[in-house]
């Protein structure tokens, strides 16, 4: 069975075509500035790196472009459409319409389209790539991966907000989590590794990068997750604020002249990282302009860590326990100093991060960076949530 998985964005669309009895990649790619001048697609296959610019005037022409690649004589891996079994789109944001993953019919996109207001920078995308894949590939079947719906099993009372339970009821305003595919993946793969059943393991997974979420994992389920009723709560991230305190922001939008949206603009994009360093929303450079003594980039690294310290903490009271702490995603995989920042001070629970190990270089692979004597396994593995969106959909059809 091949599955080809379709992550779309605004003026973006990755794929990957993966072969499911072996979980091989046969082909992966990316389509840039469509609906803009200068439309390109990077296509990589049998081992090699294939460029077509080319207009790309809609999501549309760039599914046609992809499937074009992909039956290509050269940069194809096969040899019609009909290889391709089903398509497996991701899709951010579920409310609570959808809890699983769910086969694309007229009636599941009728559920769908009014939930964008949930996620208006991530659905209307969503939408505009499966209904892209239905006009180009008709038949095909089709799933929609949510990434909420590992964080479905939320208790009521972990996932609810303190307002008015009517206003709940009208509006669905609650913890909704994010990165559910990724936290859905590592914590498998952690057990996995372990030579241990899900079930059995009270596991953290900090899902790290330019944004960034943690969930509680008990026996294979989550309980609780960091981000909530959109990915600007939980630690601090690249130039989102993470969580504060509302009233924070009126007094900000009036003494900055700003209104509400600008407001939210200002805590989604201009804050977090980059709003304390005054450097860069990305690590590596953060690390480096620490490392010569930028006071403001220290403390912007200093604020992450003890952010994504407390969420542990928290979690593994949550939990009642805890028996492996995970580190995953861009920042998670790759930056050892985020990872001894975050463990330091969690040796009397049981956490002890070994130095030597921690330092070790990223080859794709899982790496265990746990002291000898630590009661937690402290796991550093690097996710693929397009494998769980094919295996989803594969499931699923």
């Amino acid at each position: 069975m091949k599955i080809l998985v379709i992550n779309a964005g605004s003026s973006s669309l990755k794929y990957q075509l993966i072969q499911m009895e072996t979980e091989e990649v046969l082909a992966k790619g990316t389509c840039e500035r469509i609906g803009i001048d200068g439309g390109k697609l990077t296509h990589k296959a049998n081992g090699k790196t294939f460029v077509i610019e080319r207009e790309l005037p809609s999501h549309t022409d760039a599914i046609s472009l992809v499937l074009e690649e992909l039956v290509d004589r050269e940069a194809g891996v096969i040899a019609s459409m009909d290889e391709i079994d089903a398509v497996g789109h991701r899709v951010v944001a579920s409310g609570e319409t959808f809890t699983k993953t769910t086969l694309v019919t007229d009636e599941t996109m009728a559920l769908l389209e009014p939930l964008s207001e949930l996620a208006p920078l991530h659905n209307p995308a969503a939408i505009l790539g499966i209904n892209a894949c239905r006009a180009v590939m008709p038949g095909k079947k089709m799933a929609m991966v949510f990434d909420t719906s590992f964080h479905a099993t939320m208790p009521e009372y972990a996932y609810q907000y303190a307002i008015d339970y009517d206003d709940y009821k009208a509006y669905q305003v609650r913890k909704y989590g994010f990165h559910g595919t990724s936290h859905k993946f590592v914590s498998g793969a952690a057990a996995e590794y372990l030579g241990r059943k899900p079930e059995e393991l009270k596991i953290v997974t900090c899902h790290l990068g330019n944004g960034s979420s943690i969930s509680a994992v008990d026996g294979g389920k989550c309980i609780d997750t960091s981000m909530g009723f959109t990915p600007l709560a939980g630690v601090p991230m690249g130039t989102r604020s993470g969580d504060i305190d509302v009233a924070a922001l009126e007094f900000l939008c009036k003494k900055k002249n700003m209104t509400f949206s600008e407001g939210m603009n200002y805590l989604n994009k201009k804050c977090g990282m980059l709003g304390v360093s005054g450097v860069s929303s990305d690590f590596r450079d953060l690390t480096a302009a620490a490392e010569k003594g930028n006071r403001r980039a220290e403390l912007a690294l200093e604020m992450f860590a003890y952010s994504c310290k407390k969420y542990v903490g928290a979690y593994m009271a949550a939990l009642g326990g805890l028996d492996v702490l995970v580190f995953t995603a861009g920042v998670g995989e790759n930056t050892p100093s985020v990872r001894a920042g975050i463990t330091s001070g969690l040796e009397a629970f049981g956490v002890k991060l070994d130095k030597k190990k921690n330092e070790f270089r990223n080859d794709g692979s899982i790496h265990d960076i746990s002291a000898k004597d630590s009661k937690v396994k402290i796991l550093v593995i690097p996710t693929n949530e397009e494998l769980v969106i094919a295996r989803e959909t594969a499931a699923l059809v």
